[in-house]
C-alpha cells in the first residue's frame, strides 16, 4: 500500500503526548531520523507496517514511540508485545520503551528471555505489566505456563524478523501471533526482505504500509572504511599498531569463533588494554555485566561473535574491527553498522589475507563504496606518537606545579654525586617505564617486510 501520509520534520509536529515529547528530547533525539519520519505517522494513524531498516537507524524509537500511545496505564494488562530474536536485543528494546515512556505514570515494561530464572519474570507478570518484550521461546513458555495472556494486546512488533526466521523461530512466531487478537496493530521490521518474511507479512499484516530506508546494501556515510591486507598470523600485531596510532573511544572486534573471543581478548589485555570477551557460552548475568562495563567506559575493547553482539545498541562505539572476514557482504554492513550512529563519525577496519581480497571487491561492488587499503603504522610513526604523549605528560605535570620538594631532592642528589640533571632526568624516565617500555619494539611483521626489501636490492 502506498500512502500520502506526510513526514514530520520535528517530533513536536507529531500527535504524541507531552510526556513522550519530553522523554524523547532528554534521550538526545531532536529531529526524527529517516526511518522515524517514514514510520511514526502511519503507525499513529493505525496502519500495520512492514519496514526495511538496518541497525543504528533509530528503528527502535520508530516503533516504540507510537506503541506507547496505545498503552492505557490504568489497565493492568499486556497491551504491547515485541518479539526479538535475541535476549540482548530484547533487553535493549525494553530499555528504550522505559526511556521514551519515562514520564508515563505507572508504566510497566518487562523483558522476558531465556537464561533468567522464571520467577524473576513471573512476579512482575502477576502484578501486571503493559509492555512485554521477549524472545519467541520464552514468550511461548510463559503463555503455556499460564503466566502471560495476550488476549488484550493492542500493538505487536516483530523486530529483526529476518534474523528470527534465520534462527528457526518461524513456527514459534506464528504460534504466538495466533494467540493475539485479530484486530491488533502489527509492525514487522527486517534488515532484508526474503520470501519467508514477506509471507508472514502477507498473512498477518492488514491495511499495510511498506517503507524502506535503503535501496541497496549500503554502509552509513558517517563510517570511514579501510582495509589492511596481511597474514592471519600478523593480525594481532596489526591491531595493536592501530590502537597505538589513533584515539579509540570504544571498539567492537568481531571474530568467527567463540573460543577466539576469549583467546584474543586475553592477548589484547596482556598488551595493556582493557578488553573482555562476549560470546553465547557466557552466563546471562556475565554477558549483561560485560555490556554494562562497555557502555560505562570501564572497558574500551570487546571481542565478540556476530550472534553475541546482535541487537546491542552501543551508540558510543567509535571503531568496529572485522578481525575475521564475515560470511557475506550483508553481515559486513550489519557489523559495521554498530558505529557511525546518530550522525557521529565512525571507523570500520577490515583485515583480509591475499586470498580474501575477492571478498573486499565483493563488498565494494555490493555496497557501491570504495574501501581504501592502508599500510600499517610503522614503528617510527608509533614511537613519534608515544614520545609526543610522554612530552604532554611532562607539560601537564609542570602545569600542576607543587614540585619544590622534588626539585630540592634532585639538586641535592646532583650535588652529592656530580651527575648532571639531564642524566638524572633520563634515569627517572627509564625507572618510570617499568614493564611498559616507552618505545615500541620492531615486530616480526616489520622484520619480514624489511628483509624482503633488502633481498630485492
Amino acid at each position: 500500500m502506498t500512502t500520502s501520509i506526510s513526514s514530520p520534520d520535528t517530533f513536536a509536529t507529531l500527535n504524541i503526548s507531552p510526556e513522550i515529547q519530553i522523554a524523547i528530547a532528554k534521550s538526545g533525539y531532536h529531529t526524527p531520523t529517516a526511518i522515524q519520519k517514514l514510520t511514526i505517522p502511519p503507525l499513529l494513524e493505525g496502519h500495520d507496517l512492514l519496514g526495511q531498516a538496518q541497525t543504528g537507524t533509530g528503528k527502535t524509537a520508530a516503533f516504540a514511540i507510537p506503541m506507547l500511545t496505545l498503552v492505557d496505564p490504568s489497565k493492568r494488562e499486556v497491551q504491547v508485545l515485541v518479539l526479538a530474536p535475541t535476549r540482548e536485543l530484547a533487553i535493549q528494546v525494553a530499555e528504550s520503551f522505559k526511556t521514551y515512556g519515562a514520564n508515563i505514570k505507572g508504566l510497566k515494561v518487562l523483558a522476558v528471555y531465556g537464561g533468567q530464572e522464571y520467577e524473576a519474570q513471573n512476579r512482575p507478570l502477576k502484578r501486571g505489566v503493559h509492555i512485554v518484550v521477549g524472545t519467541p521461546g520464552r514468550v511461548m513458555d510463559h503463555i503455556r505456563r499460564g503466566n502471560l495472556d495476550l488476549g488484550t494486546v493492542r500493538g505487536l512488533v516483530l523486530d529483526e524478523a529476518d534474523e528470527m526466521l534465520k534462527m528457526g523461530f518461524r513456527e514459534d512466531v506464528e504460534w504466538i501471533l495466533e494467540k493475539t487478537p485479530p484486530h491488533r496493530q502489527t509492525s514487522l521490521f527486517s534488515a532484508t526482505m526474503p520470501a519467508p518474511v514477506r509471507a508472514i507479512a502477507g498473512k498477518y499484516l492488514k491495511d499495510m504500509v511498506e517503507i524502506s530506508t535503503r535501496t541497496h546494501t549500503a554502509a552509513a556515510e558517517t563510517i570511514g572504511q579501510r582495509a589492511y591486507i596481511l597474514r592471519k598470523t600478523d593480525r594481532l600485531d596489526a591491531l595493536i599498531r592501530i590502537l597505538e596510532s589513533e584515539e579509540v573511544e570504544a571498539m567492537l572486534i568481531f571474530v568467527a569463533r567463540k573460543m577466539t573471543t576469549v583467546e584474543l581478548s586475553e592477548q589484547i589485555f596482556r598488551r595493556g588494554y582493557s578488553c573482555v570477551a562476549l560470546n553465547g557460552d557466557m552466563a546471562q548475568n556475565m554477558r549483561e555485566a560485560t555490556v554494562k562495563r562497555f557502555k560505562s567506559g570501564e572497558v574500551k575493547f570487546v571481542v565478540a561473535t556476530e550472534v553475541a553482539a546482535r541487537g546491542l545498541d552501543l551508540r558510543m562505539v567509535s571503531h568496529v574491527v572485522n578481525y575475521d572476514v564475515p560470511d557475506d557482504p550483508h553481515m559486513y554492513v550489519h557489523r559495521i553498522g554498530r558505529t557511525g550512529r546518530a550522525g557521529k563519525p565512525g571507523t570500520s577496519i577490515l583485515f583480509v589475507t591475499t586470498r580474501e581480497k575477492g571478498f573486499l571487491q565483493t563488498v565494494e561492488r555490493e555496497t557501491k563504496q570504495e574501501i581504501a587499503v592502508f599500510p600499517l603504522p610503522s614503528t617510527e610513526d608509533i614511537n613519534d606518537r608515544r614520545i609526543a604523549r610522554f612530552k604532554q605528560k611532562i607539560t601537564s605535570a609542570l602545569q600542576r606545579g607543587d614540585l619544590q620538594f622534588f626539585e630540592e631532592m634532585l639538586l641535592g642528589y646532583a650535588k652529592e654525586t656530580g651527575v648532571s640533571m639531564l642524566s638524572i632526568a633520563a634515569a627517572l624516565v627509564r625507572m618510570g617505564e617499568g614493564a611498559s617500555p616507552l618505545l615500541f619494539k620492531e615486530t616480526f611483521t616489520e622484520q619480514r617486510r624489511t628483509r624482503r626489501v633488502e633481498e630485492r636490492q
